[in-house]
This record gives C-alpha cells, sequence and structure tokens, in this order.
C-alpha cells in the first residue's frame, strides 16, 4: 500500500503559498529524470492542486503521483518513438474547459492567478503542454492495449478456470421493468409559478433587496443562503438558456422569467469579464396540489384494474396512455439513459421506484406513487405504475448465463498485462534518476528502487 512518508509531508504547503515559493526559485528542483523528460517537485504539486479541485482528494499521495507521473513519461517518450499525433481542436475543446472551470472554482481570473502564482497565459500554456502530454500518453496506452487479439470463448473460459472463484465478478440483482407515467397539469403549475416570480420581480422593481427575496424565496438551496449569488463562473457551466440570458443584461437589471430544466428564476447580474459572470437568482419550480395527484392516481388506478382483467395489455396501455415520450414508444420498457441497458441495478433506481416494487414479483404490477422524471438536475414529479417484467437473483458471474460481463473481465485482465509488461519493460531499458527525497516511498513496481541516485 502506497503512503506519504514524513520526508516527503514536510512539503505539503498550502497551495498559494508553495506556488509563490516555486515562482520565486526558492525550492524547486529536478526530483525524477525518465529518458530525456523531466519531473519537476514543482509539477508535482500543481497536480495535486489539480487533483483537489476535482474528485480526487488529498489521500493521493506524492509518492502515488511521482510513479504515476514517471508511468506517464514512459508512455509518452514511446508516443514520440512511434509518431502519435494530438488532435489540436479536442485539445483546445478540452483546455478551454478545464481553465473554464478552473476560474468558476477560482473565482475568476485573479483567483486562478492567485493560486498558481503566474500570468494566466503562461499557466494556460503550460496546461496545453501538459494535456498534450498526457493525450499522446494515452493514446500510447491504448495502442499497448490495442495490440492484444480478440479474445475467443476458449479464452474466456481458460480465464474462467484460472481464476479464484471468489474473484470472479459478482453479478448484482437486477429488474427490467415496464411503466406507464401520467403527469401532473403542468401548464396551470407553470402559469402559477410565473405569477408567483413576476410578483417577485415586481417587489425588487419596486425597491426590495432581490438578496433578501432570494433568501426567502428561492428554491436553489445553495444560492439561496447566499443572497441567490453564484459567484463568478464560466457561462458554460449553466444551462445554455440561463447563460444567454445572464450575458446579455447589464449590471444592476433584473431579467425576465428565464426557463430552464431546474424549473424557472430571475437574474440579476452583479459582475460580467469575458465569457464569465457574477449573478444572483431566484429559483421556483412548478408545485402540483392533492387535486393533480389524486387526477393521476385516477387514471393510473383505472388502468391496473384492466391489466388485472386483462382487458389490455401493459405494452399496449403504455403506447396509448404513457405520457413519458421516452417509454411510450418501447411499450413502457424502462431502459439506462446512459447506457441504454434494459436491467436496473438496485442503486440504480430512483428511491421512489424501489420503493413501489421491492416487493413484487415478475408479473405484478406497483400501486400509483409519485416519483420524478429524468430532466434537469432533479428531475419533475410525474405519477406512474410499474410493472416487474424479469428478476435476476444475484449470483456469481458464470460462462453460461454471463458470457459478456466475463469477456470483459477477462480482456481488462490482459490488458492490465499488457500495460505492466510495457512498463516493466521500459523501466528496465530507460535511463532513469529517482531523487533520494523519495527513497521511503513504497512503489507498486520494483524496477522503480533501482533506480534512486546515489
Amino acid at each position: 500500500m502506497r503512503f506519504l512518508t514524513a520526508a516527503v509531508a514536510v512539503l505539503a504547503f498550502s497551495a498559494a503559498a508553495s506556488a509563490q515559493k516555486y515562482q520565486n526559485g526558492l525550492i524547486d528542483k529536478t526530483v525524477a529524470v525518465v529518458g530525456n523528460e523531466v519531473i519537476m517537485l514543482s509539477d508535482i504539486e500543481d497536480e495535486m492542486k489539480a487533483q483537489s479541485f476535482g474528485y480526487m482528494s488529498d489521500k493521493t499521495s506524492r509518492c502515488e503521483l511521482l510513479e504515476t507521473m514517471m508511468e506517464t513519461k514512459l508512455f509518452l517518450m514511446q508516443s514520440r518513438v512511434d509518431s502519435l499525433v494530438v488532435d489540436d481542436a479536442m485539445v483546445e475543446s478540452n483546455l478551454d474547459d478545464y481553465m473554464a472551470n478552473l476560474m468558476t472554482y477560482y473565482g475568476g481570473e485573479d483567483g486562478l492567478v492567485k493560486q498558481y502564482g503566474k500570468p494566466l497565459y503562461k499557466l494556460r500554456q503550460e496546461l496545453r503542454n501538459d494535456l498534450v502530454d498526457k493525450t499522446l500518453a494515452q493514446q500510447m496506452q491504448a495502442e499497448v492495449m490495442r495490440k492484444i487479439p480478440e479474445l475467443t470463448p476458449y479464452d474466456v473460459q481458460k480465464y474462467v478456470d484460472s481464476v479464484d472463484p471468489a474473484d470472479l465478478p459478482v453479478v448484482p440483482q437486477m429488474y427490467q421493468l415496464s411503466q406507464i407515467c401520467i403527469y401532473p397539469d403542468r401548464e396551470a403549475a407553470n402559469i402559477a409559478v410565473k405569477e408567483r416570480l413576476l410578483a417577485i420581480r415586481e417587489r425588487i422593481i419596486n425597491g426590495e433587496k432581490f438578496s433578501t427575496l432570494a433568501r426567502i424565496y428561492s428554491q436553489d438551496p445553495g444560492s439561496a443562503r447566499k443572497g441567490g449569488e453564484l459567484g463568478m463562473a464560466s457561462k458554460s457551466i449553466f444551462w445554455p438558456a440561463f447563460s444567454d440570458a445572464a450575458m446579455a443584461l447589464k449590471p444592476g437589471v433584473v431579467s425576465q422569467i428565464v426557463e430552464t430544466p431546474d424549473g424557472f428564476h430571475i437574474i440579476e447580474v452583479l459582475e460580467k469579464k469575458g465569457d464569465m459572470f457574477n449573478a444572483r437568482h431566484i429559483l421556483l419550480k412548478p408545485e402540483y396540489t392533492s387535486e393533480d395527484m389524486e387526477n393521476g392516481f385516477r387514471v393510473l388506478d383505472s388502468l391496473r384494474t384492466e391489466l388485472a382483467n386483462e382487458a389490455v395489455t401493459f405494452e399496449l396501455a403504455a403506447r396509448f396512455y404513457s405520457e413519458d415520450p421516452a417509454t411510450r414508444t418501447n411499450g413502457g420498457q424502462m431502459a439506462d439513459p446512459y447506457s441504454g441497458s434494459t436491467y436496473f441495478e438496485i442503486d440504480q433506481l430512483k428511491p421512489q421506484d424501489y420503493t413501489a416494487i421491492k416487493d413484487l414479483q415478475p408479473g405484478e404490477i406497483s400501486e400509483p406513487f409519485e416519483s420524478l422524471d429524468n430532466e434537469g438536475n432533479n428531475g419533475n414529479t410525474v405519477y406512474k405504475i410499474i410493472k416487474v417484467d424479469k428478476i435476476l437473483p444475484a449470483h456469481p458471474a458464470a460462462f453460461s448465463n454471463d458470457y459478456t460481463l466475463l469477456l470483459q473481465d477477462a480482456r481488462t485482465a490482459k490488458q492490465n498485462e499488457a500495460i505492466d509488461e510495457f512498463i516493466n519493460s521500459k523501466i528496465k531499458s530507460t535511463l532513469i534518476i529517482i531523487d533520494p527525497l523519495f527513497k521511503d516511498c513504497e512503489f507498486q513496481r520494483e524496477g522503480w528502487y533501482e533506480k534512486f541516485r546515489k
């Protein structure tokens, strides 16, 4: 297991302070040479900052980062030998997105410059170079894996026989489901929420503070407690309708009502700078009454009775009565919107849906219940019944029934073997020098330990 030793822990300066010291040339140094590639101490610290900005935490130690960066350099060197090239347009697009997210996270250009201790043009160039290198390394890694021959059923069976049964994947319990959905009267609810929002807008125009009313009325919990303020952010992170409206406003002007998949907004821009802006908003969402629910449940109850009497099939009823465009054309059959799979694990189901079907057997239909669709960030209210088509019990993967899963597992194992062989071979044949500062690290590959500077 990798760990951060005391020798390396002393380098855990605050991001801003360390960036400033590197900028002044006080402590930066070369910590590894891999062929004709160099890794600086500041490279590791910058990567630490980049990963803490994203979804990885500081638990990723500098030891782990150094090993990963040295492996990347090996792939990068080979990509240049093989004359691989990157798609410049793709690199620029990815860089633009990353820079926009960085500036949003650090509160604009000034905050980003302060965090990294270098001018924006220089940071962008460094990030672009780093992105090009990582893209080339990833392409080289893909080339190594692409050379693996296609696996046959015999190869998969051989893999299954070679693996401890306890290490084979376990297929969780899965459901195949169909649904019939009825939406509440969204038009009436939308009209009502717009009227409420117009009244709030009128109060602001008449002198009441936007921030005060945002704290009272906005249904965006993240910004409501801050008076509706979103902070300086790139326009690319918002719904297009929201960004377009905000960018068209002059500071201090309150927008007309703006509709997005999250609901209805009024917006006040505080500051604009390039493609970034800081704005306040008040979000209101359509609200439905008990009468809406009763009407929806009445229709679904009637359908459920017809289905129980076999007067109509579930598939036909879904085609005629369901108001969900994503499933009605398929006879109500539900599918994961990302993978397209018609099988769901428990944690892939909405809590309301799972609660409704958890005690049902195949062929049974739930009572009507309230749930959410897949629109916007949180979904819109919908009333539905669900039929359980199939239940696949949890079980260890078996060659006869779960070939596709085992094929993927076997292919992944072969890819890992190919990657390991490539890296271990390159470690032996490449000039590599590692600074003794990292001598107490627990690297995963033994070959690194022979590469420390004497």
